[in-house]
């Protein structure tokens, strides 16, 4: 069992990377923002904490692949296809990796989730150069 602090750590540690990516969807004025990824990040890492320290015996894993269905069917919520495009693929991919930092924290591999927590922010970053190659393909 671990000790009491150690539970508090990781929750607050999901959320706040949660709440980074989430800032980054604000700034970009996603419909998936700051409440709902610093929460996706805090019900995963709960989730896991709870599947390794109240259910000894159990399979931890279990509880993994059903934040990763839950999210999938929460992401899956923010994919419209209008007229010829589709839109909300990658707040469909970044609610999916928040929960995947979630349940990394939760299971207590803080520098794992700091690094997937940069390498998210960096990867929604990349509509600079996209934006650049269709505007430079579109002249």
């Amino acid at each position: 069992m671990m000790l009491e602090i150690e539970p508090i750590i990781r929750i607050v540690l999901a959320f706040i990377l949660g709440a980074f990516v989430g800032f980054e969807r604000e700034l970009s004025r996603k419909p998936a923002g700051l409440r709902t990824n610093s929460l996706v990040g805090l019900g995963a890492a709960l989730f896991t904490i709870l599947s390794n320290e109240a259910f000894p015996g159990g399979d931890p894993s279990r509880i993994a692949a059903g934040v990763v269905v839950g999210v999938g069917f929460l992401g899956a919520g923010t994919i419209v296809k209008s007229q010829e495009k589709v839109r909300g693929l990658t707040t469909a991919a970044t609610l999916w990796t928040v929960a995947s930092i979630g349940v990394t924290v939760g299971a207590g591999y803080y520098a794992l989730g700091i690094v997937a927590t940069a390498l998210a922010f960096v990867a929604l970053k990349l509509d600079i150069i996209e934006n650049a190659i269709k505007k430079r393909n579109a002249d």
